[in-house]
């Protein structure tokens, strides 16, 4: 159901669609201020993203995979809750599970521009 006020979405709806064999993303909202989608990167996939000139957030639903942000690394899992600051350099790799996440997109930075 929705409205222009409001929307209302069916994670399990959308897990099917982005469901395969190779790297996927499923931009579910996009609104001025805030934009979401659902990615999925499956078991040895390799993540192509670019870097974005939106502060995002991601949030792990399932699988098991390392991120790379700029020379950090992290572990990351189902409920792991991840900010990466608008145009950072940033990656998955080492996907052992397969990864679905959402990711959430701010604004972008008139800075950035």
């Amino acid at each position: 159901m929705s409205n222009s006020a409001w929307k209302v979405f069916n994670l399990p709806e959308l897990l099917e669609r982005v469901d395969g064999d190779e790297p996927c993303y499923l931009e579910y909202l996009r609104m001025p201020g805030l934009s979401s989608g659902v990615y999925r990167l499956p078991a040895g996939a390799k993540d192509m993203q670019a870097p974005h000139l939106e502060d995002e957030i991601y949030f792990v639903i399932e699988g098991k995979a390392r991120l790379r942000v700029g020379e950090q690394e992290q572990e990351v899992g189902p409920g792991s809750i991840l900010y990466v600051q608008a145009t950072a350099d940033h990656s998955f790799f080492d996907v052992e599970e397969n990864l679905t996440l959402l990711a959430f997109f701010g604004p972008i930075r008139p800075a950035y521009v």
